[in-house]
């Protein structure tokens, strides 16, 4: 994988990558918008579901107005539990199709339906089906950052926060596993458990980017600021961090430890909530490869920053960037996340918290 010029250069193709999208509108806009929005999602019975890594606008909307604020996991089963019967998912497309899988008789809509996952799109169903048929005796296992036609594809679907569990489960019943698509996080998992695990080649483009050397000098510039890092990130990051954990372990982690200053290698998205949460906290990127120079995420999914207050407004005026899955699909799809969902209630843990 390669990110030049705007364009992810892949073994399946040539994919653009946005530039990073700014909330333009003055206040006074953001304020109507906002008044037009929460109008439209009582009028319709809708609701706003939104990820962190979102603008931190659209955010706030989502706490004013009921809905929330989480990882893509809990987003849906949010979605599945409100009788609101439109979703509103701001965040990327895997993330609107995991809400269809698990609430079809929803409408779902997206503010920007082009939103991808670098995840996602380096991992297709096709390529991915031939790997599977490659290897028959091992139990397929993907990341919930993939597609509804990857999913149906698999024998379970995992969070970073139960992943861990989930392929100890597996080793334990002398399972070998077949894993997709982020090659660090798919990394970090084998090495802890010591499960036999077979890699997919893959990595998110906003993890991918955090440099240890740079991480390493920064640290020495803040002593007494923990580390923390979303097991996506390289091998040699993971190393440097005194935690390792999923999107809402590194929020829990923010506002639970003693700590004051913390070194953050995640999307930044994620800073407005852990500033809502534990308010006072100095909070550092970490440093991201050619920031300034030839770093297209830094730090920041650029597909994520293509969801605004503006294109909330017209999803719900226009009825656009509507979610649909195949039946067929959804319904195999739903088997692996099902599976995933009954694991984590029979050991009372939380399945929350992919990127």
């Amino acid at each position: 994988m390669a990110a030049t010029n705007n364009k992810l250069v892949t073994e399946f193709g040539v994919f653009d990558v946005p530039e990073q999208q700014v909330e333009t509108l003055s206040q006074d806009e953001k304020q109507f918008v906002k008044a037009k929005i929460k109008k439209l999602l009582k009028q319709q019975n809708a609701v706003l579901v939104a990820h962190y890594y979102v603008d931190a606008e659209i955010q706030m909307l989502a706490d004013e107005t009921g809905g929330v604020v989480s990882d893509s996991l809990d987003m849906a089963r949010f979605g599945n539990e409100h009788p609101a019967s439109t979703l509103i998912v701001a965040g990327v497309r895997f993330m609107g199709e995991t809400a269809k899988i698990l609430n079809p008789e929803k409408r779902i809509l997206m503010p920007d339906i082009n939103a991808e996952c670098s995840l996602d799109l380096l991992c297709p169903a096709d390529a991915f089906a031939k790997f599977r048929a490659e290897h028959p005796d091992r139990t397929a296992v993907v990341y919930a950052n993939t597609s509804a036609e990857v999913k149906a594809l698999s024998d379970w679907v995992v969070t970073s926060s139960i992943a861990l569990e989930v392929a100890e489960y597996l080793k334990s019943r002398g399972e070998k596993i077949l894993w997709a698509p982020d090659k660090h996080l798919g990394g970090y998992i084998k090495e802890t458990t010591g499960a036999d695990m077979l890699l997919w080649d893959g990595a998110c483009i906003v993890h991918e980017s955090f440099q240890s050397e740079a991480l390493e000098a920064l640290s020495k510039q803040y002593p007494d600021a923990v580390i923390i890092a979303h097991p996506e990130s390289p091998r040699a990051v993971l190393e440097l961090a005194q935690v390792v954990g999923s999107t809402s372990q590194l929020l829990d982690a923010v506002i639970k430890l003693p700590a004051e200053q913390f070194i953050v290698a995640t999307d930044r998205g994620i800073f407005h909530k852990m500033r809502e949460m534990a308010p006072g906290k100095l909070l550092l990127e970490a440093p991201t490869g050619g920031k300034g120079a030839t770093c297209q995420s830094c730090a920041h999914c650029p597909w994520m920053s293509l969801n605004s207050l503006q294109k909330v407004l017209t999803c719900l005026e226009q009825g656009s960037g509507e979610i649909v899955v195949d039946e067929a699909i959804r319904k195999d799809a739903l088997t692996p996340l099902q599976s995933m969902m009954d694991f984590g209630k029979s050991r009372n843990k939380s399945v929350a918290g992919d990127a």
